[in-house]
């Protein structure tokens, strides 16, 4: 029975090597994901910056436009101040320059203003397109690593699958029939060893007389607490 059960331990331990590389595989997907989310996040920033940037560019242009504008009116009420008769004229328009040369000067204020904003946008852009391509090329870089992972993964099953049919066509068939109906019931491993009268799956203590009777591992024994198949440990 020893034999038999020593077969049982090394086919979890196989299960479990398995169980742990097909969920690493699994988690593949997510993590390829989270890179692209981490491309397409920074992407955005980059689009939004240069959309504000457009915007900023507009906007001078616009102010720009009103200082031409503005300038040309006035240069036109200067040239009527020389043709004006009456005082009253002649004030009107003193006062019509000076409220388009208040104009401008607002306008060349908000045009300061949208230079000092262009020029820290442009700076943004240009930092964030630097993160962007050594991301990009760091996302690229752990794709391949774990690609390579990936396929050592695969590989590895393929063998722990053969040394699983190897090893199991050792056993009696109705050994390992009860070993996995046990693994079906417990929801995880289905062998537990046992030390010093305590069972590494629930960690509760075994009754003595169970206790010196797993130890000569002639028969089959199930912990009392956890249902697991259970051997004893040798110190």
């Amino acid at each position: 029975m020893k034999e038999q059960i020593d077969i049982l331990v090394k086919l979890q331990k196989i299960e479990i090597e398995s169980d742990d590389i097909k969920s690493k595989l699994s988690g593949v997907s997510k993590k390829f994901d989270s890179f692209d989310a981490g491309l397409k996040e920074l992407e955005q920033s980059i689009v939004d910056k240069k959309s504000l940037l457009n915007d900023l560019s507009k906007k001078y242009r616009s102010y720009d436009s009103d200082v031409q504008t503005n300038l040309a009116l006035i240069k036109k009420s200067q040239g009527k101040l020389i043709a004006v008769k009456t005082n009253r004229e002649y004030q009107a328009l003193l006062k019509e320059i000076e409220e388009l040369k208040t104009k401008n000067s607002q306008a060349e204020d908000e045009m300061l203003l949208c230079l000092d904003r262009i020029d820290e946008t442009e700076k943004d852009i240009s930092v964030k397109k630097d993160e962007y391509s050594k991301l990009k090329e760091r996302v690229s870089s752990d794709k391949e690593t774990i690609m390579r992972e990936v396929e050592h993964g695969k590989e590895r099953l393929a063998k722990l699958k053969t040394e699983w049919n190897s090893i199991s066509s050792r056993l009696k068939p109705e050994l390992l029939e009860r070993y996995m109906m046990v693994k079906q019931r417990v929801k995880g491993t289905a062998i537990a060893s046992v030390k010093k009268s305590v069972c590494n799956g629930c960690n509760m203590n075994l009754p003595p007389q169970m206790y010196n009777e797993l130890q000569r591992c002639d028969c089959l024994k199930f912990c009392p607490n956890c249902q697991r198949i259970i051997y004893w440990e040798q110190p």
